[in-house]
């Protein structure tokens, strides 16, 4: 029998719900939806599922993570109840509900757990570059560059980076696991196939390249058709800019914290200037964005929202400055600002990844996939 939480209200409110109990249930919201379909009609099957407290059920449901966030649904309430913000809020829930250590959950409801925790991270950091950093050498390169691995060894940073991703992946793939047995291993009903899990897997690398349901969100009720094609590019934009970023720092580091200063067209230099558009190009504009409240998706923000962007712009301007002061020739401060710069990058990977805003790259891909292994279960069931 299903468990009712009578206080489900207050617990997604804390995630940044709206009052939705105005819902007269109208299915206007379905109806206008462009993502919507007959087997995941949200967001009026979330909104029932919310007002009546139905945790496992919107714990086994892929619809949150279906939703794009349009905003069709919320510009035409007739009820102002605001149906995408509750989507939002839904999959900031799921999100601490996928994680078993249950940090995720104090990381949204918390701004002390929060920003101790970018703090405590950040001090680690500080303490292991003040115990274990290299000579401080003001003598360049014989390009005239800074001796940037002579203060911090790449190879030492390298050790770092794997830890760091070591953590990370065990965290995101646990959550993940957790995340399948809620979604497909709860469907008593349905039995899967072994073989469905790599005839749909085309379904999990499509999405997660191209993020191509935000195409879907063009309508004359949300926006101008352009404008919401800007808002996917920049996305993918931003998106492929810091998982290229993360690539070269986790996998290449090596190549990619070099002494030497190679022509701007070296292809070293060419995809951190990538990275780097791409990163400053999604910061300004979605800060933009939330500052000014210019569509439905961005005129609410969580206390998170603004964590991510305010630590992913900490993390490219002070990786610009590390470019700028080294190939200039100014040791101090290169080092310094190096320090700061992973003081930055760490906490914020460590956090946001498996625990906050970073770990929507892998929840959606995955649920859309989920979703596509159960219809064809149940094909073939049928």
């Amino acid at each position: 029998m299903a468990q009712i939480n009578p206080d489900f209200a207050k617990v997604i409110k804390e995630y940044g719900a709206l009052d939705y109990n105005a819902c007269y249930n109208c299915g206007n919201c379905t109806a206008v939806c462009s993502l919507s379909d007959g087997d995941n009609s949200f967001p009026r099957k979330m909104i029932r599922l919310s007002v009546l407290g139905l945790e496992d059920e919107i714990q086994a449901s892929v619809d949150p993570w279906l939703c794009y966030y349009c905003g069709e649904c919320s510009a035409t309430c007739p009820q102002q109840t605001d149906p995408a913000e509750l989507m939002m809020s839904l999959r900031r829930y799921l999100t601490s509900k996928y994680d078993w250590t249950g940090l995720a959950n104090k990381l949204y409801v918390s701004k002390i757990w929060e920003f101790g925790a970018i703090l405590f991270l950040a001090a680690i950091i500080l303490v292991l570059f003040v115990l274990f950093h290299g000579p401080m050498t003001t003598e360049l390169t014989a390009d005239g560059g800074v001796k940037l691995n002579t203060f911090a060894p790449w190879k030492q940073i390298e050790i770092g980076d794997w830890i760091m991703a070591g953590l990370l992946g065990f965290f995101l793939l646990s959550n993940l696991f957790n995340m399948y047995l809620k979604i497909v291993v709860s469907r008593k009903d349905i039995k899967v196939p072994f073989k469905l899990y790599f005839t749909e897997l085309w379904a999990l690398i499509l999405h997660f390249a191209t993020q191509i349901q935000f195409s879907k969100c063009d309508t004359e009720i949300t926006a101008k058709k352009y404008e919401f094609s800007t808002y996917w590019i920049v996305h993918w934009f931003l998106m492929t800019s810091y998982v290229l970023m993360l690539i070269m720092i986790v996998v290449f580091l090596g190549w990619f914290q070099t002494d030497n200063i190679y022509e701007w067209w070296h292809p070293q230099r060419l995809l951190g200037y990538y990275s780097t558009l791409g990163l400053t190009i999604g910061i300004v504009y979605f800060s933009y964005e939330r500052i000014k409240k210019v569509s439905e998706k961005s005129k609410h923000s969580h206390v998170t929202d603004w964590t991510f962007l305010v630590l992913l712009f900490l993390t490219t301007i002070t990786g610009i400055l590390v470019h700028i002061f080294r190939i200039y020739g100014l040791p101090m401060a290169t080092y310094y600002t190096y320090v700061i710069h992973i003081m930055v990058l760490f906490p914020m990977l460590m956090i946001e990844v498996p625990f906050s805003k970073w770990s929507h790259l892998a929840y959606r891909p995955f649920a859309i996939y989920f979703n596509n292994v159960l219809k064809a279960a149940q094909g073939v069931k049928n």
